[in-house]
């Protein structure tokens, strides 16, 4: 059974930093495409930035340059690193992957973690 816990939210002034974290467990990092997307009140949820299976990163266009994703495969946990934050980066975010089998990858996200707030403010 495929597990994502996200740690690493909190409570931030604008133009600080901080780092999520997305413990994976029943799932082999590397393999497969993984992302983080977050969720502001009122809003839909969007992708900020992902790993595809060949390992190009992506980043929304508002994030980039601010926000780096990362993963260390020894330690199944996806990161994303967050410096100058906005208040409008402020939303939940969650961490996910693609699902995996014996076939290979599925092309869709399958699993999802429980989400960890970040707030921002001025």
């Amino acid at each position: 059974q495929v597990q994502l816990v996200e740690s690493g939210g909190g409570s931030v002034q604008a133009g600080g930093s901080l780092k999520l974290s997305c413990a994976a467990s029943g799932y082999i990092f590397s393999r497969c495409g993984m992302g983080w997307y977050r969720q502001a009140p009122g809003k839909e949820r969007e992708l900020v930035s992902s790993i595809r299976r060949g390992g190009t990163k992506d980043y929304e266009d508002s994030v980039k340059g601010r926000f780096t994703i990362s993963q260390d495969n020894a330690k199944n946990t996806l990161y994303l690193q967050m410096n100058s934050l906005k208040t409008e980066d402020t939303a939940v975010y969650y961490c996910t992957v693609e699902g995996q089998s014996l076939l290979g990858c599925s092309g869709s996200w399958e699993y999802w973690g429980q989400g960890t707030q970040v707030t921002v403010s001025s």
